[in-house]
C-alpha cells in the first residue's frame, strides 16, 4: 500500500477570489503583512502498490481531482501507514 498527497493549487494569473478574502480578514484583523493569499486543496488517497503507480496517479489527477486548465498540482507517495 502507498499514501499519496495530492496538492492542488491554482495556477498563477487565475483569480483566487477565496483567497482574497481570506487576504482582506487578515488585514482587518491587523495582520498587515499578508501581501497574497492563494487557497489550494489537499487530498490523501491510499491505493494499492503496483506498475505505473504514478501515471495511474497522474491520470487520476488529470480527469478528476484537478482541472489542469486552471489548477496545478503535484504528488507525494510514500509507504502506507493508516490514514
Amino acid at each position: 500500500m502507498r499514501k499519496v498527497t495530492v496538492y492542488i493549487t491554482l495556477k498563477q494569473g487565475v483569480l483566487d477570489p477565496q483567497g482574497k478574502a481570506i487576504q482582506e480578514s487578515l488585514n482587518a484583523l491587523g495582520y498587515n503583512e499578508i501581501e497574497d493569499t492563494r487557497v489550494g486543496k489537499y487530498i490523501e488517497l491510499k491505493v494499492e502498490d503496483g506498475p505505473n503507480l504514478e501515471a495511474r496517479v497522474t491520470e487520476m489527477c488529470d480527469k478528476l481531482l484537478a482541472n489542469p486548465v486552471i489548477e496545478d498540482y503535484r504528488f507525494d507517495m510514500e509507504e502506507a501507514g493508516s490514514l
